[in-house]
């Protein structure tokens, strides 16, 4: 097995230089990171963890804690999460642990045993939830993380988010300037924070116009084809008040959508508007929808290379505000939205 001196005098380096690369300090420059990565890989190089954290007192792998895909979108999102997350710290020379968990185990419990361990420096969290009981624990031992989203009154942590309040809220308001007064929305799972947001962005839109929102125009669950197909299905069936427009909180739902309208014999955008956000899975392809999908973008993959620089930070003991992000979002026109009939 080799060993940080093979690495040395493969790469004609010191021992030092070659340490501080492969454990990520900013002090060495992105092209000898790189290339001592590459050199480890050809020399079959495994750090020994129970040595780096001898000698650091860290380990050098961070870790996400999760349960398992299921369905269409859950396996989208994680084949994105995992491969995106996994490279940026790669390239940071730091080690990416999956840790998963059935649905029905205490995911505080799984933190707590990790953390014991000895062997994790730190985690990634997605799908923040509001008053997440993982940012509560975490903050609690004084555990490094950093959070894909945010959630409500939880102090400050470091993070990456979009504005899902403007998400909804721009979204709803293209919508009315097109002239649009009962618009529905299918958003992701209740209690989520970014569903949160998009929910008041969307209430807060149709308030400033002073229209009226319709219970059984707003639902959320999965975010998924089926609740896209199933949600739509539902606003036609048995309502004297049927939404002329409908927003879609990501492209999934947004596929049931148009399935829904089809089958039901209406017209995209003559008799139904359709919107929605696009994370931008290779996949998904919104411009190739028919007709084109009307959308506010931002690409989910803009996300990994914060996260893991943000966590890196934290676990530096970088200050907080210094690691915090919130993306951009763009709006973007198409064929799928007109005035209404």
């Amino acid at each position: 097995m080799a060993t940080l001196k093979d690495l040395s005098e493969y790469l004609s380096l010191s021992v030092t230089q070659v340490s501080r690369a492969l454990n990520g300090h900013s002090d060495v420059s992105e092209a000898t990171r790189t290339r001592v990565i590459d050199a480890a890989k050809v020399l079959n190089y495994t750090p020994n963890i129970a040595a780096r954290k001898l000698v650091s007192g860290r380990s050098g792998i961070v870790g996400l804690v999760t349960t398992a895909p299921k369905g269409e979108a859950q396996s989208s999102n994680y084949l994105e999460v995992v491969v995106g997350l996994s490279a940026q710290f790669t390239k940071l020379g730091m080690q990416f642990l999956v840790h998963i968990i059935d649905e029905k185990d205490d995911v505080v419990l799984a933190y707590e045993r990790l953390i014991n361990s000895g062997t994790i420096d730190g985690f990634v969290l997605v799908c923040a939830f509001q008053n997440d009981t993982r940012i509560a624990f975490l903050q609690e031992r004084k555990v490094p993380f950093v959070v894909h989203g945010r959630s409500a009154n939880q102090g400050e942590y470091a993070f990456f988010d979009i504005d899902n309040y403007t998400v909804a809220f721009q979204l709803t308001q293209h919508l009315i300037e097109q002239g649009h007064q009962r618009i529905a929305i299918i958003n992701g799972v209740a209690g989520t924070a970014f569903a949160s947001a998009r929910l008041c962005g969307y209430q807060d839109a149709l308030n400033a116009a002073r229209l009226p929102l319709y219970s059984h125009l707003v639902c959320d669950g999965e975010m998924d084809a089926a609740l896209g197909t199933i949600a739509t299905m539902g606003m036609f069936s048995n309502n004297d008040v049927k939404p002329t427009a409908i927003i879609a909180s990501n492209v999934l739902i947004a596929s049931g959508v148009y399935s829904a309208l089809s089958a039901l014999n209406l017209s995209i955008p003559e008799d139904i508007s359709v919107v929605a956000h696009d994370d931008v899975l290779p996949r998904f392809r919104t411009s190739a929808f028919y007709p084109a999908l009307t959308v506010t973008r931002s690409p989910l993959s803009d996300s990994w290379g914060p996260l893991a620089k943000f966590l890196k930070g934290a676990i530096d003991g970088v200050q907080v505000s210094k690691l915090q992000q919130i993306g951009t979002v763009e709006l973007i026109t198409r064929a799928s939205c007109a005035p209404p009939e």
